[in-house]
């Protein structure tokens, strides 16, 4: 999947001269965390946080800071045909809310948050869908899972996502969400091929 299907495209932004109380004007009123700082031909000039924001408003009423005292200069970027996959690790890895997404030329095209990041995830795992979720044990096969899918079909499952415990290094333990069906029939099958069920998540 690419960052472009995800970005707030068309994103809110603020000029370089605007004042900080601008700023989280903006972000209270559209409800967003995260503004871009951009030039009038449309390059990204920084990138400002919600959090930075209020914590500089007392001293900018003071006169004591300004909009470009607070802004991230440089900030962490991707271009929108990157995979939502480099998105996930660069906001984890760098610890951060959401980044701009530009092109070649630093041009701002969109925003894309943890938040975009977590609807996504939703999606791919089908847990906005009637569903229910099997835990299985399948030892150290390294065919099980090729094994286990034909049997869900067989039995008329639809496997909706599926995952494997990572930290596990000694047995695998699949995490299998199929649609909501005759769930009982499919533990039934999968136990009777060797395979322990170790929950069922409704």
């Amino acid at each position: 999947m690419r960052i472009r299907s995800l970005m707030a495209s068309e994103p809110i932004f603020i000029r370089p001269g605007a004042t900080i109380p601008e700023a989280i004007e903006i972000m209270k009123t559209s409800s967003i965390r995260h503004l871009p700082v951009v030039e009038a031909d449309g390059t990204l000039a920084g990138f400002v946080t919600l959090a930075d924001m209020k914590q500089a408003l007392v001293p900018s009423m003071l006169g004591q800071l300004d909009l470009a005292d607070v802004t991230i200069r440089n900030p962490v970027c991707v271009h929108p045909d990157d995979d939502v996959e480099l998105a996930a690790r660069v906001i984890h890895q760098k610890k951060i809310g959401g980044m701009p997404v530009v092109d070649e030329n630093r041009r701002l095209l969109g925003v894309i948050t943890v938040t975009d990041l977590l609807k996504a995830f939703i999606e791919m795992m089908g847990l906005l869908t009637p569903s229910v979720r099997l835990d299985v044990d399948a030892g150290d096969d390294p065919e099980a899972f090729s094994n286990i899918s034909a049997i869900i079909g067989k039995n008329g499952g639809t496997i909706l996502s599926a995952g494997i415990a990572a930290h596990r290094t000694d047995r695998r333990i699949y995490y299998i969400r199929l649609a909501a069906g005759d769930v009982h029939r499919i533990e039934k099958a999968l136990s009777g091929a060797g395979y322990s069920i170790l929950k069922i998540w409704a």
